[in-house]
């Protein structure tokens, strides 16, 4: 990192590669706290929406599309902060934070149906561990990233573990494979260990009033316009130069797809998102399968790829971007004009709308899982549409019901399989009949790429060593202690790379650390031994 931080803000500029999160997130922080001019700030974004994993789109005639939330909790110490300046979406005078706050203390999460068997509610009262699945589990937490190098969780937890309520849960829950990092679930474990006790019924998990891309991503970037920032979609980097010494690195030109590029003057600096969990998605339709693209058609992933040769300081994309069909899954999303389904749900799991989130069908092929959300979750949707969203873990393994791949199925294909497993064909047939029920499959190749096996440096670090006007941002750049897949850790990385660059006042907000609460370890002790 460089020594000298910048000291003349005014005149300089910033270039921020992506528009998800890190990028909205840094832009506030050096309007706010670093005093750059937004004017001097621009979001170069290839797509024409900004937001990058926090989305959300359509109307109640082509039908609504999320292609996944992410998970929300109050001790999110970095992106509270974020959004306790942002005004929200309806209301000028009330923060994103304190409407999201205000909106949990009405709609508790409290699962009646978290897991499902042949259409019934399972017990999970206990998480079933073993004696020895216990221990396990416990000496992973106290076991050091360095140890368990690039070991996938099956690799310390014995078959019988993936059979357990706690993996059924917890996977579901988290989007983990089998096959996915143990490190990154070991972090989970010390990241959330106060929310061990409560995961059963998905106890101590929040959400936002509306889907994310309407209450956190428009309420970003109106806050930004107001200051002058530039949007620049349509705008796709595919490399930048630097110039590098033993000691400094310096970026100095960022190319454009379009044959531009941009000189780097002695006061500018480049924010660089490397990676992205929801590139190359593709969306389906009601009798159209979603298609799965391939790297090539990914230009977050092929400007990593390209940097990370040019200086090993830079990562390495390959363990998070060359296996798609250990990183994909695919989701849905269902739009109905009609109640039928949410009053049967309503009543099947004695949750009203919004307070039951994840119900998982524990006997599904494809391990599929569905949320519903507390309606409207847009802002443009009628009181007599409902939505819902769901998900499955494996999108290559045939239907229970349906004889195809999940990843074949249209949107229709999806719901029917859906309809199987909760034993409502007989009363969902008639509305899909009657035209009432839409649904729209989304294929997201790079999804849990975040959780790949991976060895220390493969995630360059936000400010790498010698960084004089660059920095990393996101999923992919390393925060010691945080938890990939998540809103905080993203914001985390914004406030690293402008605190570390420019002069201000402000310290990286430090990670909850509830595994050194006795309180929490106890619970979470007596939770897994239950």
């Amino acid at each position: 990192m460089s020594k000298t931080k910048n000291k003349n803000p005014e005149d300089a500029k910033v270039y921020l590669i992506g528009s998800g999160i890190a990028s909205l997130a840094s832009a506030v922080y050096l309007v706010k706290d670093a005093g750059v001019q937004g004017k001097n700030i621009h979001i170069l974004e290839k797509d024409n929406i900004l937001g990058g994993a926090l989305d959300g789109a359509g109307d109640k005639e082509e039908g609504f599309v999320v292609r996944g939330g992410r998970m929300h909790e109050a001790h999110y110490t970095c992106y509270w902060d974020l959004l306790s300046n942002i005004p929200s979406y309806e209301d000028p005078n009330v923060s994103v934070k304190d409407e999201s706050f205000e909106f949990n203390k009405r709609f508790v999460s409290n699962g009646q149906a978290r897991l499902l068997k042949e259409g019934k509610i399972m017990d999970v009262s206990s998480y079933g561990l073993s004696i020895k699945q216990q221990a396990e589990f416990l000496k992973l937490i106290f076991a050091s990233e360095k140890s368990l190098g690039n070991k996938r969780i099956e690799d310390w937890f014995e078959q019988a573990f993936f059979e357990t309520n706690f993996w059924y849960i917890w996977s579901t829950m988290f989007a983990f494979q089998k096959w996915s990092s143990v490190v990154e679930m070991r972090r989970y474990m010390k990241r959330f260990i106060h929310l061990i006790d409560g995961l059963k019924k998905l106890g101590g998990v929040m959400r936002t009033k509306y889907n994310q891309y309407h209450s956190v991503v428009i309420p970003l970037k109106k806050y930004l316009k107001d200051y002058g920032v530039n949007f620049d979609v349509g705008h796709e980097v595919v490399d930048i130069d630097f110039n590098l010494s033993s000691d400094k690195k310096t970026a100095t030109v960022i190319h454009l797809k379009d044959k531009n590029e941009i000189v780097l003057e002695a006061n500018d600096y480049v924010f660089i998102t490397n990676g992205s969990i929801t590139e190359s998605t593709d969306n389906g339709a009601w009798e159209r399968p979603a298609k799965l693209k391939g790297i090539e058609a990914s230009g977050s992933w092929q400007l990593w790829k390209t940097l990370a040769k040019k200086d090993k300081a830079f990562g390495n994309p390959d363990p998070f971007c060359d296996n798609i069909d250990l990183q994909k899954w695919y989701s849905f999303t269902a739009t109905l004009k009609d109640s039928t389904f949410h009053d049967y749900m309503e009543n099947f799991s004695g949750n009203v709308d919004g307070t039951g989130g994840l119900v998982t069908m524990t006997d599904s092929n494809w391990l599929m899982s569905i949320v519903i959300a507390r309606q409207p979750h847009f802002p443009n949707q009628p009181e007599d549409v409902k939505i819902f969203w769901g998900y499955g873990l494996y999108p290559d393994r045939k239907g229970n019901y349906v004889n195809k791949t999940m990843a074949e199925c249209t949107g229709r294909e999806i719901l029917e399989e859906l309809w199987y497993h909760l034993k409502v064909q007989d009363i969902m047939s008639p509305v899909v009949q009657a035209g009432k029920v839409n649904c729209i499959p989304t294929a997201m190749p790079y999804i849990d790429s975040l959780f790949m096996p991976r060895k220390i440096g493969d995630r360059p670090k936000v400010l790498p060593k010698g960084a004089t006007n660059f920095a990393f941002l996101g999923q992919f750049a390393e925060v010691p202690k945080d938890v990939v897949f998540t809103v905080e850790y993203s914001v985390r990385t914004a406030q690293t790379a402008v605190f570390g660059l420019f002069e201000t006042d402000k310290k990286v907000l430090p990670v909850y650390d509830s595994i050194h609460s006795p309180k929490a370890l106890l619970t979470a002790v007596k939770s897994i031994s239950g």
